[in-house]
């Protein structure tokens, strides 16, 4: 009987095991990018609502502070009620919550002082610039958050409509902003954040609101820019204002998708 001939052993080759090992890692890099762009968004985003609705929470259970007395104007008139302007916040300290119904009922995200991705952006949410005014004071109340990642809190910017309101709330009460309109510009443009957005010679005793974003998503190529002008103060003693009722969220923006 004649013998069986060897068996070959089968020898995998470098070529293989390379080409093995890079669908590996591209594999893991592709889970990373949908964890990263996707599934954690959505998680670190009800997180901060979390945390934004928890100080909204403490802030009423606390006994609401005196309303601000109201004053005269020079023509007569009631002129806005307004607290006190605070300090402005140290870098990554939180002072406010916002609130965008536009952007669902249970928007409600901490801003902290500092616009550092470090220590505000990314691990709070929304930032104040360190030139910014306050809430309700005049000039320019100028802010910054990310459009992507990390909870993504300005990703909506392009879906507001005009007089859509933004309220910031504080320990005071709520002030109340309406939008007004969008636009996209280099990010060398600073003077978007002037008192009077790029109207650096111009004053006109209003209370603005900026919020800025990078864009397009994905890109650090331009910012855009969401203007809304003040509308009144509401103390948390009169309890939660009106410009908090919700809005139908499935009617289409004005402004494209950019």
């Amino acid at each position: 009987m004649a013998d069986a001939p060897p068996r070959r052993r089968s020898r995998a080759t470098f070529a293989s095991v390379l080409g093995e090992l890079l669908l590996t890692a591209g594999a893991l890099v592709l889970l990373f990018v949908v964890w990263q762009l996707w599934v954690g968004d959505i998680i670190i985003g009800a997180q901060n609502n979390a945390k934004g609705a928890a100080l909204s929470q403490q802030w009423e259970a606390m006994p609401p502070p005196e309303p601000p007395a109201p004053t005269k104007a020079p023509d007569g008139t009631t002129a806005v009620a307004l607290p006190a302007t605070p300090p402005h916040p140290a870098d990554a300290e939180i002072f406010a919550n916002m609130h965008i119904p536009r952007f669902g009922d249970d928007y409600d995200v901490n801003m902290a002082g500092g616009t550092s991705r470090a220590r505000t952006l990314d691990k709070i949410g929304i930032g104040l610039y360190t030139e910014s005014k306050m809430p309700g004071e005049v000039g320019n109340f100028a802010l910054a958050g990310h459009r992507t990642t990390w909870g993504k809190p300005f990703n909506k910017l392009d879906k507001l409509k005009l007089n859509d309101a933004i309220v910031v709330e504080t320990r005071d009460g709520w002030y109340t902003y309406r939008f007004r309109t969008l636009e996209y510009v280099k990010p060398t443009q600073t003077d978007v954040l002037l008192d009077v957005p790029q109207m650096p010679d111009l004053s006109t005793g209003e209370r603005y609101i900026t919020m800025t974003a990078c864009s397009p998503l994905y890109s650090l190529a331009e910012r855009i820019v969401a203007y809304g002008v003040f509308e009144g103060f509401q103390p948390r003693a009169d309890g939660p204002p009106a410009s908090l009722a919700p809005v139908d969220v499935a009617t289409p923006s004005a402004e494209g998708a950019r």
